[in-house]
């Protein structure tokens, strides 16, 4: 029951409040792509944002069907927009069945998130446009930016995985310093997840900026999973305003307690 009511607490806090479709273009021969795009209501957008889920990076979009998963950006798309950016949800391509690390680092994975970039160019030609990755999604962000080059913005890495284990080789060995774009890591200090360790973002501290998390509620999910430190639960909210106000250009806290 006290599960329940957390998730419920959770659940009704972000309720819809922007403007959902589910976008399909197609990319490479016989292959779309999907993204869940979520504008604000009567207003302008400055500011855009593509979401690279974790996991296996599957939400199952389907026109005019709800949106339901725990997923960091998933759960918390409306928050971003609450707070003025427009978020591109992205989901897998239609010819995988999983997005593994190997297929997230691959030309075919931005391939597709060009055709996704270049369609929000024509959408909102004077916003400014980032790519958001959180945990596995981290991989999508990091590879697909350093293909896309200067078509972007500025890149956002949450609960980054640092760590190479069996499931992938996640982010490690990449040189940050080779971005041509402004660079922001969010980490949660107890991240319990062993392939996204603190440690590694506060490593890079000294070069790029950070935003540090701690508390939140009771974790109701495994260490790699959302809904404990490693998803920012119970700190959403906080969270996801310290990123928009960087990606507005606004001062951000650094710290969140």
């Amino acid at each position: 029951m006290r599960m329940f009511v957390a998730l419920l607490i959770v659940f009704w806090s972000y309720a819809a409040c922007g403007a959902e479709e589910v976008i399909t273009l197609n990319t490479r021969d016989g292959v779309t792509q999907s993204y869940l795009l979520v504008t604000a209501r009567d207003s302008e957008t400055k500011t855009v944002a593509i979401l690279f889920p974790g996991g296996a990076g599957y939400i199952g979009l389907k026109p005019g069907a709800d949106v339901n998963n725990n997923n960091f950006l998933v759960r918390t798309r409306n928050l971003f927009v609450n707070d003025g950016v427009t978020v591109a949800v992205i989901d897998g391509p239609s010819d995988t069945s999983r997005m593994s690390d190997g297929f997230r680092m691959s030309a075919n994975h931005a391939t597709d998130i060009g055709f996704v970039v270049r369609d929000l160019r024509r959408r909102f030609a004077q916003a400014k446009l980032f790519l958001i990755g959180t945990s596995r999604g981290t991989v999508s962000a990091v590879y697909t930016g350093l293909a896309l080059g200067n078509a972007i913005d500025g890149l956002v890495l949450t609960s980054t995985v640092f760590n190479a284990n069996r499931a992938g080789g996640g982010v490690a060995g990449v040189d940050f310093a080779s971005f041509k774009v402004p660079l922001l890591f969010v980490h949660h200090r107890e991240d319990g997840c062993n392939v996204c360790p603190y440690s590694g973002a506060a490593r890079l501290a000294d070069r790029f900026p950070l935003i540090s998390v701690n508390g939140g509620l009771p974790p109701q999910s495994g260490p790699c999973d959302p809904l404990s430190a490693h998803g920012y639960f119970g700190k959403e909210a906080e969270t996801v305003t310290a990123i928009a106000q960087w990606l507005n250009g606004q001062p951000f806290a650094a710290e969140i307690k």
